[in-house]
């Protein structure tokens, strides 16, 4: 952003009192208005103007202020006005500053008008100058330097490049020659690093997990294509990962989540990596393509988040199933694929459902969407939540984590839900429950979290209020119909990244985040703690299934076992200083328990769960996958 200083529309006059620190005025006289003097000139009409030896120079107030002859310090004793009153009035009467000159007669005459200018001591530059080109433009990188001293992921290097040049035309390489990789700008690399090194501090289970197996190389061989957010969390497991004895290439899931510096920082470590903020969604294919048909390299192990990397290989290069060992999926748009193919009986490896694990959708859903649903919101909109009304659509663990933090903001919360178990959850929590029909014309924020399709429609869109904020918490972008927002008779306008104005003919508009993508990841950031939770959960599904023996997983969906759950949620704790209660032997005896765990059943899990063998009532209803 440049800053410009304009030339003053109006001219500083005589200053009453001494002059501040640091700043010193010159006096130059006017013979005529508007008219310049050369030095010479200037010194003739001074010597000119000079006043006579035992003159008095009376200082003047400033000719902004209206001089009061009334005042009581404008007057002498005995009532008569002051030769200050005098002089002031003189000066409001000729429309500057004026001064008085007491002779030694007593006689008042009125001094050269003078209009002084203040210039800085140090550098002498006058205010009334405008500023070349240059000046400006200096002015603008010494105002704005500041903000780059220090870095920001969010703001300072991922969003903002002056290179517009795609990343596919790029010839790069990192310091040891590789080029296998493409990443937004590999000189990046170096502020990735220190935010990964942040991340290392919040991610406890993932580094104790390093620190204990690797000696072991538990996925010594593993050849892990994987397709996720790729953030500073995500390094660290890719980078655990590799310890472990993993080899590792790696693609987005989404076009706008990846941190430019933090791909940099991976492949200048020698990651293949192919990702950057803001891909096409030609390019989006693109990067997976590229990280599953390289000569010479076929994967073992497939980690997705949202199924695009399983679909992509199904299609295009089916035949690699029959070296893969499993599939490990995170989110509920990806496990729902895997168990239509399963159903339909095209499953042909052992996938670990980690999204319905209890570390998984008690922790990252509802803590994390807790607390990142508000910073997405904040950073996108500068809006107050106090007193808006809010409808979140769906009451799972990311529409709970929503509902709680809008409420405890102050908003009016409305929930929409079709399980009757959720529903009931809602109106436990003080949640009115509705149709979304019933209230789209009065609410503020509309929030989708279904993992559904078609969730707001175009009839919905229509229906809402002018400048109603809609955004997505769900992984997929299907939630929103934002395809059918791109026609002619609607107006986009681009207002920030990732903020865009959908504009209706009769001037109505409404605020669109992410082009209907995930908030969160898409526009702000998530807590670390809460991903390491899930990154070491994925990492224990992928040494589980690598390592396992033929036949102990068949070609179907599997839950994580309860064990390794538990296992993760031991590993966070010592970070709060936390104390296990250790069973007795007769307690263990009376619950039927082992002391060491598991101490949930195999079919506990969350209220959201999806999972097929999960128990719950209802689970092979209309309402459940």
């Amino acid at each position: 952003m440049s800053v410009q200083v304009a030339a003053p529309a109006v001219e500083l006059k005589e200053l009453s009192g001494p002059m501040e620190k640091g700043c010193e005025a010159t006096t130059v006289p006017h013979p005529s208005p508007g008219v310049p003097c050369s030095g010479t000139e200037r010194e003739a009409v001074t010597a000119a103007e000079r006043p006579p030896p035992g003159a008095v120079k009376v200082p003047q107030a400033s000719a902004m202020k209206r001089s009061d002859p009334h005042h009581p310090q404008h007057r002498h004793r005995d009532g008569g006005v002051g030769v200050g009153a005098a002089a002031a009035a003189a000066a409001a009467d000729g429309g500057a500053a004026a001064e008085a000159l007491v002779s030694p007669d007593g006689t008042v005459s009125e001094a050269p008008r003078t209009v002084k200018k203040i210039q800085f001591a140090d550098q002498k530059q006058e205010f009334n100058k405008r500023p070349t080109k240059i000046g400006r433009r200096s002015l603008s990188r010494s105002i704005s330097q500041s903000s780059t001293d220090s870095y920001s992921s969010a703001a300072s290097y991922t969003d903002s490049s002056d290179d517009e040049t795609s990343p596919r035309d790029k010839q790069q390489k990192n310091s040891k020659g590789s080029s296998d990789f493409c990443v937004k700008n590999i000189k990046q690399a170096e502020f990735g690093r220190r935010e990964i090194e942040i991340a290392e501090q919040e991610m406890p289970a993932l580094m104790a997990l390093r620190k204990r197996a690797q000696g072991e190389k538990p996925l010594a061989g593993a050849k892990i294509v994987g397709c996720t957010h790729i953030t500073a969390q995500t390094a660290v497991l890719m980078e655990t990962l590799g310890a472990l004895g993993a080899q590792c290439r790696w693609a987005a899931c989404n076009i706008y989540s990846t941190l430019n510096e933090v791909a940099a920082a991976l492949a200048e470590s020698g990651f293949p990596v192919f990702a950057w903020k803001g891909e096409s969604e030609d390019d989006f294919w693109w990067c997976i393509d590229r990280c599953v048909n390289v000569e010479g390299w076929q994967p073992n192990m497939i980690l997705d988040d949202g199924g695009d990397l399983t679909h992509w290989i199904y299609k295009k290069y089916p035949n690699m199933f029959k070296k893969i060992k499993g599939i490990v999926e995170e989110s509920v748009t990806g496990v729902h694929r895997l168990y239509q193919l399963s159903k339909a009986g095209k499953l042909c490896v052992p996938a670990m459902n980690v999204n319905d694990s209890v570390t998984k959708q008690k922790f990252d859903n509802l803590y994390c969407c807790r607390e990142s649903i508000l910073d997405g919101l904040k950073r996108t909109t500068d809006m107050m939540f106090g007193g808006k009304q809010v409808v979140v659509c769906g009451y799972g663990e990311v529409g709970k984590g929503c509902c709680a933090a809008l409420k405890a903001m102050g908003s009016i919360v409305y929930v929409t839900e079709i399980d009757p178990i959720c529903a009931l959850q809602a109106c436990m929590d003080g949640f009115r429950l509705v149709k979304l029909n019933e209230v789209i014309r009065q609410v503020d924020i509309v929030i989708t979290c279904t993992g559904n399709k078609n969730v707001v429609t175009r009839e919905h869109l229509d229906r809402m209020k002018n400048s109603c904020i809609v955004c997505n918490m769900g992984h997929s972008n299907t939630e929103i119909d934002v395809a059918s927002l791109r026609t002619p008779e609607l107006t986009w306008e681009r207002v920030r990244s990732q903020v865009d104005h959908v504009i209706w003919p009769d001037g109505k508009r409404i605020v669109l985040l992410a082009e209907g993508r995930l908030l969160n990841l898409s526009c702000s950031t998530v807590p670390t703690f809460v991903l390491s939770i899930t990154a070491t959960t994925q990492a224990l599904a992928l040494i589980e299934l690598y390592n396992a023996p033929e036949g102990r997983y068949k070609q179907d969906v599997y839950l994580l076992p309860k064990k390794m759950d538990e296992y993760v949620a031991s590993l966070h704790l010592p970070t709060f200083d936390a104390h296990l209660t250790e069973l007795t032997d007769e307690q263990a005896k009376y619950l039927g328990l082992n002391k060491n765990g598991p101490f949930k059943p195999n079919y506990y899990r969350c209220s959201s769960c999806r999972a097929r063998n999960c128990g719950m009532v209802g689970l092979e209803g209309p309402y459940r996958s």
